[in-house]
């Protein structure tokens, strides 16, 4: 095999290598946290932190009190979900939506898209592109809440698919106290978003208390189960390289 063979082939190791490393969630695991008190906003600034770079991309904004991202246009969609604070999304013609805590929104295509604050906001946004496919229930433009997407049901869980493609997976679960879901390995790399009540989750042995508010990460193959202790509803992004 000639040099220049050698060369190509470490190169396009390195080059997967990397790309792999690269995709890996970058968020502590095996625990509960917070996005929200893991990115308090700092005076005066607009903050991000990617921790996810594959195609749809997650990044954690923090926007501190008077602060702005001006508008600007995107061809994809972008699923914005507020863990703290409140903000504004606006646009072009008097466009503007408001979120609170605990509300969701994915804002249009092909037409200028901006995000302000008056009091401060954390907030996590997943990139979606325009082949995904979303559930009807959501249309572009409208604000929801998380915690509404899916009624509890007695003795039952109930799920909705938000938006999925064969990398990636968002949906909303509500479990009635009681119920739950038996030990599995995760197929790919997992960030919980606890949205209601009160849950307990099992990883690689240990139990964890989780509530509304808090996060948790698998790593992929990470072996896990969920409890509902009380009524528990949580959101599950997946990912899958």
């Amino acid at each position: 095999m000639s040099w220049d063979t050698d060369f190509f082939d470490s190169f396009v190791y390195a080059r997967v290598v990397s790309e792999r490393m690269v995709k890996k969630m970058k968020e502590k695991v095996g625990d509960v946290f917070s996005i929200a008190k893991d990115n308090n906003p700092v005076p005066g600034c607009t903050i991000s932190r990617e921790v996810y770079s594959g195609t749809n991309s997650i990044t954690y904004f923090s926007l501190a009190a008077g602060t702005d991202i001006s508008a600007e246009i995107y061809s994809s969609y972008k699923l914005i979900l507020v863990a703290d604070g409140s903000m504004e999304v606006y646009g072009r013609e008097g466009f503007i939506r408001k979120l609170n805590a605990g509300g969701a929104i994915v804002t249009l295509t092909d037409t200028p898209m901006g995000m302000r604050t008056q009091k401060g906001v954390v907030y996590t946004e997943i990139l979606i592109q325009k082949e995904d496919i979303m559930n009807n229930t959501i249309k572009a433009g409208e604000v929801f809440q998380l915690a509404e997407v899916v009624p509890y049901q007695a003795g039952r869980i109930v799920n909705m698919d938000v938006v999925h493609n064969d990398k990636m997976k968002f949906v909303v679960m509500s479990f009635d106290k009681g119920t739950g879901l038996s030990e599995h390995a995760a197929p790919g790399e997992a960030i919980v978003f606890a949205l209601d009540g009160e849950g307990i989750i099992g990883y690689e042995g240990k139990e964890h208390k989780i509530k509304a508010g808090e996060n948790f990460h698998f790593a992929k193959g990470g072996r896990h189960f969920v409890k509902a202790s009380e009524k528990f509803k949580m959101a599950l992004l997946l990912t899958l390289d």
